[in-house]
C-alpha cells in the first residue's frame, strides 16, 4: 500500500531534535478512540435505521441551511448523514456531519467560485449556529455530486436507508505512531504560540497558514491511502478533540487583531 511520502520519516527526525522539551507522546490521550458494537444508541434504532425525530430534525435543518445559500434553483440531491456517528467509531467527541448533496454544475459553470462561495457561507452558518442532536454537535457540509468523500458509512435521511452500510472492524491502531504524530504537531502548535506570545504576529499568521495546511494534506494523505483509522487522520482526531485546533485558529486571530491595532503610548 502506498505511504505518505517523508512523512513519518519528517515526525520522527523532529522529535528527535533536541531544540526544546516537547510533549512527550505519553501524554497524548487516546482513550476516545474505540469500535462499539453498535451504533449510537442515542440517535439509531435497533434495525440501523435512523429514529425518526432524528431525520425529520436533520431534513429540517439541512433544508434551512440550504436555503441561506441564495442558490433556491438548484436540486437538493440527497441529505445524508456521514461520519463517525454514522458507523462503529462514534464517540462523545463525534459532530453530526450532515451533508446536501448538489450539483455544482447547476449553481455556476466556474466550480472553483462555486466552491468558495459555499465554503464561505458554510463556514459562517456553522459558526454562527451551535444545534445539537442529543448532545452531538450538529455540522453542516455542501457537498458536490462529483466530489469524492472517504467515508464508510453514508446514510440517505431522504430514502431513509444506506448508501454506504458501515461495517464494524477491530482495526489494529499504530498508537505509538498515533501519539508520535499528534504530540509532533502539538508541538508545532505551541511554537506557534510562543510566537504570538513574542509579539511576532506576522509570523505566527504565517506560521499558522502552514501548518493548517500541513495538517490538511497530512490528513487526506492519510484518508486516502489507509483510510479512517489512518495514523495521520486519528492524530488530526486527537487535535480537535484536545483543543489544540482551536488553539492554532484562536492565534491566528489574535495576532491579526494585534498586528493591527494601535495602542496609545504611555
Amino acid at each position: 500500500m502506498e505511504k505518505c511520502p517523508n512523512l513519518f520519516k519528517h515526525w520522527r527526525t523532529f522529535l528527535e531534535e533536541d531544540i526544546k522539551e516537547y510533549i512527550s507522546p505519553e501524554t497524548v490521550d487516546v482513550s476516545s478512540f474505540e469500535i462499539h458494537d453498535e451504533l449510537s444508541p442515542v440517535i439509531w434504532d435497533t434495525d440501523q435505521k435512523l429514529k425518526p425525530e432524528v431525520i425529520k430534525k436533520l431534513v429540517e435543518i439541512a433544508k434551512d441551511f440550504f436555503d441561506g445559500h441564495g442558490i433556491e434553483w438548484v436540486r437538493i440531491l440527497d441529505i445524508t448523514l456521514t461520519g463517525s456517528l454514522a458507523n462503529y467509531n462514534w464517540s462523545k467527541y463525534s459532530d453530526v456531519d450532515l451533508h446536501v448533496i448538489v450539483d455544482y454544475n447547476e449553481v455556476d459553470e466556474n466550480l472553483e467560485l462555486v466552491e468558495e462561495l459555499l465554503k464561505a457561507k458554510r463556514i459562517n452558518w456553522n459558526k454562527t449556529h451551535q444545534i445539537t442532536i442529543y448532545g452531538f454537535e450538529v455540522e453542516t457540509y455542501i457537498q458536490n455530486i462529483n466530489e469524492k468523500h472517504e467515508s464508510t458509512g453514508v446514510y440517505s435521511l431522504l430514502r431513509n436507508e444506506w448508501n454506504i452500510t458501515p461495517i464494524r472492524e477491530t482495526p489494529m491502531f499504530n498508537w505509538s505512531n498515533i501519539k508520535i504524530k499528534s504530540a509532533g504537531l502539538m508541538d508545532l502548535i505551541d511554537n506557534v504560540g510562543d510566537d504570538y506570545k513574542a509579539g511576532n504576529y506576522e509570523e505566527a499568521i504565517k506560521s499558522t497558514d502552514r501548518l493548517k495546511e500541513k495538517i490538511r494534506k497530512l490528513r487526506k494523505c492519510g484518508l486516502e491511502t489507509v483510510g479512517a483509522f489512518s495514523v495521520e487522520n486519528l492524530a488530526f482526531k486527537v487535535l480537535r478533540r484536545n483543543g489544540y485546533l482551536n488553539r492554532l485558529n484562536n492565534y491566528k486571530i489574535l495576532s491579526y487583531d494585534k498586528k493591527m491595532s494601535l495602542t496609545e503610548e504611555i
